[in-house]
């Protein structure tokens, strides 16, 4: 990663195990000091410990990202420094069920952290990269942006909005001197997945995915990791035509079929 043009701060949110401390460990072996946000306290300082005794500048932040003072929270640890580079990475569900059932806490958690989360973190620090005219922004987001899935309507529509929020950002900052990327991630090998009982054999290392998404942030506004049969999944799912089979047909399976479906993305990258 370019220090100059993205440095010499990162602020990674959901920093703390899985893609997010792989994008840390990456951005410190490039020179970056690092601000790391997350909920569990007892990984950020572990990770924090493990970058500091290589010799990089972290500052952590536990805070739950549902919270509506999170923001400012963190801002306590980040203005008196630059933040040249933000990366977005909460945004996991752990609950299913039908939307009019749950528990109105869940809607809000989802929507807080994805929809509100994004929004006002890119606003805060965004405003500042294109006052400095350089700096870049990684959006996380997920292939079920491209397809409402029963039993998840919430996360999927707060997926969607990530999405399209992503594209119209980078039209916007693009002519002033700042990456905007939404990484759409796939089936990826993450603690909060197995933590979930998902089978991750197939799944996709969180190095790689990190990987692709510092490597390509100046490729917007969208970049779908390239697990395979990812692409050829969203190119499915994401058509207009038949709206009514594409949603039923494709919709998210439940979580004790996710290795099964992961073979099915597999074999249809192969053909």
């Amino acid at each position: 990663m370019d220090l100059q043009k993205y440095g010499p701060w990162a602020l990674v949110i959901g920093g703390s195990e899985g893609v997010g401390a792989a994008f840390a460990r990456m951005l410190a072996a490039d020179g970056f000091k690092l601000v790391l946000v997350a909920r569990k306290p007892e990984p950020l300082r572990e990770l924090a410990d493990e970058l500091r005794a290589k010799g990089t500048e972290v500052r952590i932040v536990s805070a739950d990202l549902s919270e509506s003072d999170v923001l400012d929270q963190v801002r306590k640890a980040t203005d008196d420094v630059e933040i040249g580079l933000m990366i977005y990475n909460a945004g996991a569900n752990n609950t299913r069920g039908l939307f009019v059932e749950l528990p109105e806490a869940v809607t809000h958690s989802v929507l807080a952290i994805t929809v509100l989360g994004q929004a006002n973190f890119t606003r805060h620090y965004g405003a500042r990269m294109a006052k400095r005219g350089h700096g870049g922004i990684i959006l996380g987001g997920s292939l079920s942006s491209y397809l409402g899935s029963p039993t998840l309507a919430a996360y999927t529509g707060a997926k969607a909005f990530s999405r399209i929020f992503s594209e119209a950002l980078w039209g916007e900052m693009k002519p002033l001197g700042v990456d905007v990327l939404h990484l759409n991630i796939g089936f990826t090998a993450t603690p909060a997945m197995a933590r979930l009982g998902m089978p991750v054999d197939l799944a996709e290392p969180p190095e790689t995915v990190a990987r692709e998404g510092l490597d390509n942030i100046a490729n917007g506004p969208v970049w779908i990791v390239s697990t395979p049969g990812n692409v050829e999944r969203a190119r499915m799912i994401n058509g207009i035509d038949n709206r009514a089979e594409t949603v039923l047909t494709h919709a998210i399976v439940p979580r004790d079929q996710t290795a099964q479906a992961a073979r099915g993305q597999h074999k249809l990258a192969e053909q």
